[in-house]
């Protein structure tokens, strides 16, 4: 089956979705498709994740975003955008993956598959890239990463109570799963390459695990690595030399990227260093003509530069853009 569309957005993510909101606004039919479900990558945030930011930073398409308390939670945030692709009636195609992007500027094919294994295809004459970064987990390279306890995300604490649990990592996302996992009754082990917890993590969660690693209720091991994952425990490298230490799940909390296989596969063109694809600042439209980038992966490998509170803004210049060439 194939539809036609003026623009086909790739990802609805809050970023996918602010585009979508700004074409659609200026007449130009679109259509959204995600590989996950609405906001994706929220959807997959820790249950009790609360934002680092308030509601008005996280807001699209004029639509005010409330919350109980001074920062959202992921619940409220999930709630907010499911209002606002309602609101706005967009026209979602979720858990469709797009495979491939052929043809050229106006006269785009975009072959996708849904799940249950059905092939679509899109004729649009623009395409816009917000595909984010979360749904690909920088890997650890070690023998043993392929087992089933082995996890890139965490979500909750309970299924890991009274169990050896080995925290990866040193920033945000390590440090929150750390205490959770200690407060519900793990035994907790954190494993961090650098020197100490990262300076990014969050003032308000920097101090408290500090202390637990202080008074030793979650034993850390600093400058170290793990070098192979076993069925029931770890092997790992530190400075005083190698230990094992005895695991049931290890969370692997050591960032994420973007899906540069995707881009380059799609004929975007990326900085050798940085992975930064090279797009035009006033419009956002890259190397490919007709293909745009919205949000983090704008960025490159540097995700920390752009966050949803900056990212949603790149709907609107990405669909002015868009509007001025189509509807002229």
């Amino acid at each position: 089956m194939t539809e036609s569309c003026d623009a086909l957005v790739v990802g609805a993510g809050p970023t996918g979705l602010a585009c979508g909101i700004e074409l659609q606004q200026r007449g130009v039919k679109t259509v959204l498709v995600e590989k996950g479900c609405v906001v994706n990558s929220i959807y997959h945030y820790p249950a009790n994740m609360s934002f680092f930011t308030t509601p008005e930073l996280l807001e699209i398409g004029n639509i005010p975003m409330t919350s109980l308390n001074e920062k959202p939670n992921r619940t409220e945030a999930l709630k907010y955008y499911r209002r606002v692709a309602e609101h706005y009636r967009l026209d979602i195609r979720q858990y469709e993956r797009v495979e491939r992007i052929a043809g050229e500027d106006n006269a785009f094919q975009l072959l996708t598959t849904d799940r249950l294994g059905c092939s679509h295809i899109y004729q649009a004459r623009k395409v816009v890239l917000a595909t984010g970064y979360y749904d690909v987990p920088n890997m650890l390279g070690v023998p043993g990463e392929e087992l089933d306890k082995v996890q890139h995300y965490y979500q909750e604490a309970h299924p890991y109570y009274n169990h050896d649990v080995a925290v990866i990592g040193g920033k945000n996302s390590a440090a929150i799963a750390a205490l959770e996992l200690f407060w519900t009754g793990a035994r907790v082990t954190l494993i961090h390459r650098g020197a100490g917890m990262s300076g990014k993590v969050k003032y308000w969660i920097k101090p408290n695990i500090e202390n637990r690693i202080k008074n030793g209720e979650i034993p850390a091991y600093f400058q170290s690595r793990v070098v192979e994952i076993l069925k029931d425990s770890l092997r790992v490298a530190t400075p005083e030399g190698e230990i094992t230490l005895k695991n049931d799940f290890v969370l692997a909390l050591i960032g994420y990227r973007p899906d540069l296989d995707f881009l380059n596969a799609t004929g975007i063109t990326l900085e050798a260093e940085t992975r930064r694809p090279r797009t035009n600042p006033d419009t956002l439209e890259s190397e490919r003509a007709g293909v745009y980038l919205a949000g983090v992966i704008v960025a490159g490998m540097h995700t920390n530069e752009i966050f949803i509170e900056n990212g949603r803004l790149h709907g609107r210049l990405i669909a002015q853009a868009i509007a001025s060439r189509l509807l002229a």
